[in-house]
């Protein structure tokens, strides 16, 4: 990964492996919810849509695991080398706490 500054925010320049992999991800993601809403279309059993939308809600949560695992590694580890280290967790502690209110 590449790091660069624009409007103040710190921004990563991905491998085009890493972003093929979170692309595919996200795409598979967007099947789910296209496939949800054709069980909704369809008058599907309810219990058959919440498990898919359990299951699309889980695959979310993995790219989100994904992203904060590379800003832990890239973009703190990046702010701490810069000596603004106490931004980037304060950000950090912010998104998850975010995270665990929902």
């Amino acid at each position: 990964m590449d790091y660069t500054f624009e409007d103040g925010k710190l921004l990563i320049r991905r491998s085009r492996q890493e972003k093929d992999e979170l692309l595919r991800r996200l795409r598979r993601i967007e099947g789910q919810v296209r496939g949800l809403q054709q069980m909704i279309e369809d008058d599907r059993y309810c219990l058959d849509i919440t498990q898919q939308i359990n299951a699309t809600v889980a695959a979310l949560r993995e790219v989100a695991l994904l992203e904060l695992a590379n800003h832990l590694e890239g973009c703190v580890a990046f702010a701490v080398e810069a000596n603004d280290g106490q931004q980037a967790v304060s950000e950090m502690v912010s998104v998850l706490r975010a995270a665990m209110r929902q």
